[in-house]
């Protein structure tokens, strides 16, 4: 076994992971939710956000393993981390580096790693996010590009920690780090031709809301809009808070009639909610769905646009929601 060397840059790559306070911190559904999708998408049995300290890799997000950290000296993610691309071993067992390290050897019986750098502002790279199997495979340069995308909408969130995407009230992505999940989430769709559909939110009647029960008792209805959205949509989907009332979600997998069905969950959901509460006000909301096409969406801001014409088309014809 080789114990991964140390980057030229170690001083530096150490003391920005420890200057993002992320490290030993609580899981995070919007790690939890990658590491899912990764793991559905290449079909293995564990998938990792791991961030590389100075003796040990802790596991950010941990789908699969029972363990929080291991060493670093017996870490696949420390050899990771020395390259710029996505490091693959194919079958560990026949490479000198590991084929006698104890996480081959004994559990998790590691055969198959794949683990991709996740780079920060300054362009130091603090970990991966690595896909592990025990039967011995290849990712094809298809599936490569695929885990670069996902690594990097899990840069995205780590950056969370230092840029402001995190919506304070609702704990949804705010517009920017929804557009900037969103176009890596649009890119993985398009290269595997899969559909997607997105869903624009305004809710209805909110000004009286805040007029009649002050504004604590409005910020109190976007947070309950929020939670009834996280509840109703799946754990690939992603959510957030454009600003003021409006909310929306990217529903990847989804086409035209899966969106009309997650749209009708959410409509029942938020009716039991509104029923429980007796607040004297129910939540109700005007809806925009369209359907992703890469030949016609270039980007999330164009569908986001026009998403927003279609949901003013819904509240002009005055449907409640």
């Amino acid at each position: 076994m080789l114990a991964p060397a140390k980057p030229v840059n170690e001083a530096e790559r150490v003391s920005t992971l420890r200057s993002m306070n992320i490290l030993d911190t609580a899981p995070e559904e919007r790690f939890d939710r990658l590491t899912r999708l990764a793991r559905r998408l290449f079909d293995v049995p564990i998938a990792l956000v791991s961030l590389v300290d100075t003796n040990r890799q802790w596991f950010k997000s941990c789908q699969g393993l029972c363990v929080p950290e291991t060493s670093r000296d017996i870490s696949f993610c420390g050899h990771a981390i020395l390259g710029d691309q996505v490091l693959m071993i194919p079958d560990a067992t026949n490479d000198e580096r590991f084929h006698d390290n104890p996480l081959v050897t004994g559990d998790p019986h590691i055969r198959f790693y794949a683990g991709c750098p996740l780079r920060v502002g300054n362009g130091v790279k603090i970990g991966t996010l690595c896909l592990i199997d025990s039967r011995p495979r290849i990712l094809d340069a298809e599936e490569r590009d695929l885990l670069r995308d996902l690594a990097s909408m899990a840069e995205q969130e780590i950056e969370a920690f230092q840029l402001a995407t995190i919506d304070e009230l609702t704990q949804v992505s705010n517009r920017r780090g929804f557009e900037a999940l969103a176009e890596h989430a649009l890119s993985i769709c398009k290269r595997m031709n899969t559909p997607a559909s997105l869903l624009f939110f305004d809710l209805n009647g909110f000004k009286h809301i805040n007029d009649t029960w002050g504004h604590a008792e409005g910020d109190r209805a976007l947070v309950a809009f929020a939670e009834t959205l996280r509840d109703v949509l799946r754990e690939m989907d992603l959510v957030g808070r454009l600003g003021g009332d409006e909310f929306v979600a990217l529903l990847m997998g989804s086409n035209a009639q899966d969106g009309d069905l997650i749209a009708g969950r959410l409509k029942e959901a938020l009716a039991r909610r509104n029923a429980e509460a007796q607040r004297g006000y129910d939540i109700r909301y005007s809806i925009g769905r369209i359907e992703y096409d890469p030949a016609q969406h270039g980007s999330i801001k164009v569908l986001l646009a026009e998403a927003d014409t279609a949901m003013y088309r819904d509240k002009q014809a005055g449907r409640r929601h």
